[in-house]
């Protein structure tokens, strides 16, 4: 985003007061921003940041809707990057909202339009947050092998297995469920079983836990 851009210049101040503990001004701040908009591209802007400071739920998917909108009827590539984080808002609010079919729908949008965002932690943070959405709205159906990468990761967790946490987590932290997804949590847990660097127990429960996503990714290619 264009930092001169007057409307994104009160974001980024609001967004700056709002890490200062200063929620009223950062309301404030985004309220002028609204305002200020002189076209949907600044409308949409405004909006995304105004639904973070919201009395109810209501309200907030109210912004959330009003920002998607603005998105869709700019329509270039100015917006390209803003619907993952737009979708997995529209989710959220829903969720809160107890609406699980409509957060489902929109967490799928938001998970099919990832691969958008550049490499770093914030496509990082996005594609958590639409993981999480998606896991949540799904249903409590285990997937295969899920029960011991839990067991594991609570174990690296409490003796602070930092290298295998590092590797792993991204991993399986990011998981919205596609096969690519399941591939690259597999691919990160083959490298740790290569390094021989776990218990002996852990480095079976491992073994057991690749054994159970290869078999489900060839039951997909099966059916595919």
């Amino acid at each position: 985003m264009d930092s001169a851009n007057e409307v994104v210049r009160l974001c980024g101040e609001g967004m700056r007061a709002e890490a200062a503990g200063r929620g009223t001004d950062a309301l404030t701040l985004f309220r002028q921003a609204w305002e200020r908009a002189g076209d949907d591209y600044e409308a949409c802007v405004a909006a995304h940041y105004l639904a973070r400071h919201q009395p109810s739920p209501e309200q907030t998917l109210h912004w959330n809707r009003v920002c998607l909108e603005r998105a869709d009827r700019v329509g270039d590539e100015r917006v390209r990057a803003f619907y993952p984080s737009l979708h997995a808002a529209m989710g959220r609010a829903h969720q809160d909202l107890g609406n699980t079919g409509a957060a489902g729908d929109h967490f799928a949008r938001a998970a099919h339009c990832l691969d958008v965002l550049p490499p770093g932690p914030y496509a990082d943070w996005v594609r958590f947050a639409v993981a999480e959405g998606l896991a949540a709205t799904r249903g409590p159906a285990r997937r295969p092998g899920e029960r011991e990468l839990t067991a594991l990761v609570r174990g690296w967790c409490a003796r602070g297995e930092l290298r295998a946490l590092a590797l792993v987590l991204p991993a399986r932290l990011g998981d919205t469920g596609t096969q690519e997804d399941r591939t690259r949590l597999t691919t990160a847990l083959q490298m740790l079983h290569a390094t021989r660097r776990l218990p002996d127990d852990e480095q079976q429960l491992l073994g057991r836990t690749i054994a159970a996503l290869a078999e489900e990714s060839a039951g997909a290619v099966r059916e595919a």
